[in-house]
């Protein structure tokens, strides 16, 4: 019998917490356990949360060193690479050359925060008084991370919460634990004691940060539904939330886009990460005359990729991340099939212990449909016919999410007077999520979120301004 081992530890003030008890982690590409992680206890959050706020103040005072330390983040995670990918890939399925991406991705994110120039508000002069405008810290950030990129959408929410002079506690999801844990391991030299907290766990972990007395902030990723409950419970104590929930994104192909041009490109747009990825095209909305031919051009590219184990050379997709996961994608695509839709390409879950399910394509598939109208988080992609501009534009904007779109043609022109009616916080003609970068702003409009991430807009999310006001004498 193989043994299974907790190989890293939280992170809480400094030293390494292994927790009195664990959870199970298990390798989607096999469905096993291979691992366990530390279960954070109500004490363990508690130290975690107090270690935060006993190290916020210190913090706060010297942007040089928050400077430095992100930066020496950065290189941290950039030379590590080739130990954290393996295990990336190992619990979150992805392949390992898009475990180093994603790895590669968030070094990134520390570099551009710690380069970052936070010039101070301007100051005036009125009336024998001197106004100064800053921005001072929250505190305490509690920082809750998503399962499909649990490295990359974690640092999102730390980079520039420490920048700003906050200090983080910070939770992944317990489908992936262990890059979070040893990335929290790794950081132990690089920034002071407290200021950089790692705890895991299942539910309720999650909501025991959020209700804690501690934390001035919550930075959520996940579900609307999920963003929902962490908005009720901030509101109690008035907590302030940035919420990056779900999306239905919508791309929309005019009639003189050339399938063989963009089919490449719009494939992978839905299909990165096996569409776990918040901002991949969920549906595409395609003429009524060129239906077929996308369709056909869609599904041949689905038919070639290469899904496996993501340890292997050459695979392209691994499996869904977890079976709650693979059961929403196989039963959407079910009841796409049983009323009426086909699937072009897939279309049921694959053979093998995994969670593995093919990329799938589906035709005849209609507003109304539950494959449409949700967001699927997984790879399968329905492709619905629109008559006109208008039909293609209302129907775009005719859900309850708005987080990104996208506008193809050959006229970029044309294209972007489309985009301009689609809402959405980014839009983006012949690319889907082109603008997600750590300098431009990332916000989901309705319930698709609350609060911006990146960039200088996404650094004040962690701030709140004082005026200080003083005679000029």
């Amino acid at each position: 019998m193989t043994t299974v081992t907790t190989p890293h530890a939280m992170t809480i003030d400094g030293a390494a917490v292994p927790g009195d008890d664990g959870f199970d982690v298990v390798n989607p590409a096999t469905a096993e356990v291979f691992a366990r992680a530390p279960r954070c206890s109500a004490a363990d959050l508690d130290a975690a949360m107090s270690a935060a706020d006993r190290a916020a103040g210190g913090w706060a005072l010297d942007d040089e060193a928050r400077r430095t330390a992100l930066l020496a983040a950065a290189d941290t995670v950039e030379a590590s690479t080739d130990l954290l990918a393996p295990l990336l890939t190992a619990e979150q399925g992805k392949s390992l050359a898009d475990a180093r991406v994603e790895l590669h991705s968030a070094a990134a994110w520390l570099r551009y925060f710690g380069h970052l120039d936070v010039s101070a508000e301007p100051a005036y002069d009125d009336a024998g008084q001197r106004f100064e405008i800053g921005r001072r810290p929250l505190g305490v950030v509690a920082a809750i991370a998503p399962w499909n990129f649990p490295v990359a959408l974690a640092v999102w929410k730390l980079a520039p919460a420490l920048r700003a002079g906050n200090t983080v506690v910070l939770k992944p999801s317990p489908y992936t634990p262990l890059t979070t844990l040893a990335l929290g391991e790794l950081l132990r030299e690089t920034v002071p004691a407290g200021v950089l907290n790692v705890v895991s766990g299942p539910d309720p972990l999650g909501a025991d940060m959020v209700a804690h007395r501690a934390p001035h902030k919550i930075s959520f990723t996940g579900s609307t539904a999920t963003g929902r409950r962490v908005a009720a419970s901030a509101a109690a104590t008035l907590k302030r939330v940035t919420l990056e929930l779900g999306g239905n994104d919508a791309a929309i192909v005019l009639d003189d886009a050339d399938p063989e041009s963009i089919a490449d490109a719009l494939f992978w747009s839905a299909f990165t990460n096996n569409g776990q990825l918040c901002f991949a095209v969920k549906r595409v909305y395609v003429p009524e005359h060129r239906y077929d031919g996308f369709v056909e051009a869609l599904a041949a590219r689905a038919r070639m990729v290469h899904v496996g184990d993501g340890t292997v050379d050459g695979v392209q997709l691994g499996p869904v991340n977890n079976r709650p996961q693979l059961e929403r994608v196989s039963h959407l695509v079910a009841d796409a099939l049983a009323r009426g839709g086909r699937a072009a390409a897939g279309g049921a879950s694959g053979e093998g212990p995994g969670y593995f399910y093919p990329p799938t394509v589906l035709t005849d598939v209609f507003d109304g449909m539950r494959i449409v109208d949700e967001e699927q988080f997984g790879p399968a992609l329905p492709v619905v016919a629109y008559r006109d501009v208008d039909d293609a534009v209302r129907r775009a904007n005719g859900t309850p999410y708005a987080l990104t779109a996208s506008v193809w043609s050959a006229d970029t022109d044309r294209a972007a007077a489309v985009a301009r009616r689609l809402d959405g916080g980014q839009v983006s003609v012949n690319a889907h999520g082109s603008a997600v970068r750590p300098d431009l702003p990332f916000s989901g409009h309705r319930s698709s979120g609350l609060g911006v991430e990146n960039g200088l807009w996404g650094l004040h999310e962690f701030t709140q301004l004082q005026v200080l006001a003083r005679p000029t004498g």
